[in-house]
């Protein structure tokens, strides 16, 4: 009979969530050695190589032996959607758990860590090439403002998700309810919401103002690590302005600087508040989605460590197996 239930028993899965400069990248690892887990990334542009200073990728020599899952796996000038992450990252849930370790996605792109948690089903409701062609030539004779006003205006839902910058899924956006008459927004929202795995979602937020700081330092770190450099080498080898991955902040905003549209300055500014502005949409994501156990990353630390542990081991009780921090499961002291 006990071996009955152990076949129905769902995989275990562990999600640390949270906007971008929170303090997730540090917490993982200390979490991933605790219990015995390997992460997947939950970043729709760590996904892409060469793109490692503008992705805040942690570097390899700083992953302190843990296992990373989805970073690196496509070139920049690859379109890499939602789909496509969802089907790679079960095939990692699959791998991880199949050696006996916790699958562990951190990342703060809302969507895409929601679609597997949630095991959401994309219907892509066919495609218009011609209407996809009008709603980018709008977008180059207009502006990206203009093309994001536009959405704003049949999907205010999915206009709030994107930022004006993310032309492709704009244009998507648009395009669905072209062809369907229907929000990708309700569509999103009629997803079931049950999970195919034993979930326990983590949330870290902080006071906003802490937040921003550690938003505008960071930009600065990127700087003097050499982003502008970064981004000149990926369009001395090809890759062009309008693709994907060259629409993500950080890159975006260094196209204009190199084109000659703004100095250095003003385009470190809009990087900064399009920055800002993104932590608020990924909070404002989060906020929506359930399961999440939030945790404030401005109270004691170890305080909040002892309290992460609780959580997972309250969700994973019957699970216990994958943690290698014994100590605190023996009522020790967590280091």
């Amino acid at each position: 009979m006990q071996e009955a239930a152990n076949k129905e028993r769902k995989q275990p899965l562990l999600v640390l969530v949270g906007p971008t400069a929170v303090g997730k990248t540090q917490l993982s690892l200390d979490l991933a050695k605790a219990w015995n887990a390997e992460i997947i990334s939950g970043d729709s542009m760590q996904v892409y190589k060469e793109m490692d200073i503008g992705t805040a990728k942690l570097p390899l020599a700083e992953r302190q032996g843990i296992v990373h899952h989805l970073i690196d796996i496509c070139e920049p000038d690859v379109a890499y959607s939602v789909a496509d992450f969802q089907v790679h990252c079960r095939e990692a849930i699959a791998d991880i758990s199949a050696r006996g370790k916790l699958p562990f996605i951190v990342g703060g792109t809302g969507l895409y860590v929601e679609s597997v948690c949630y095991g959401f089903e994309f219907n892509e409701n066919g495609s218009d090439p011609a209407f996809r062609d009008e709603q980018q030539r709008y977008a180059e004779e207009h502006g990206a403002e203009a093309l994001h006003a536009r959405l704003a205006e049949v999907d205010p839902k999915s206009a709030e998700r994107l930022h004006p910058n993310d032309q492709r899924r704009i244009i998507r956006a648009l395009e669905i309810f072209h062809l369907s008459g229907e929000m990708m927004s309700a569509q999103l929202e009629r997803q079931k919401k049950e999970s195919p795995y034993e979930l326990c979602i983590l949330g870290l937020a902080m006071d906003r103002k802490v937040l921003y700081s550690r938003i505008e330092q960071r930009v600065d770190q990127m700087l003097e690590d050499g982003l502008v450099e970064e981004v000149r080498g990926l369009l001395e080898r090809g890759v062009t302005e309008d693709s994907l991955a060259m629409q993500g902040l950080g890159y975006k905003e260094i196209v204009m600087y190199l084109r000659g549209e703004c100095t250095l300055e003003a385009a470190v500014e809009l990087l900064k508040r399009d920055t800002r502005r993104f932590a608020k949409r990924q909070l404002s994501w989060f906020r929506h989605m359930k399961d999440i156990e939030w945790i404030d990353m401005g109270e004691n630390f170890h305080n909040n460590l002892r309290r992460i542990h609780g959580i997972i081991a309250g969700k994973f009780q019957v699970n216990l197996e994958y943690t290698s921090n014994q100590s605190f499961l023996d009522g020790g002291n967590v280091q």
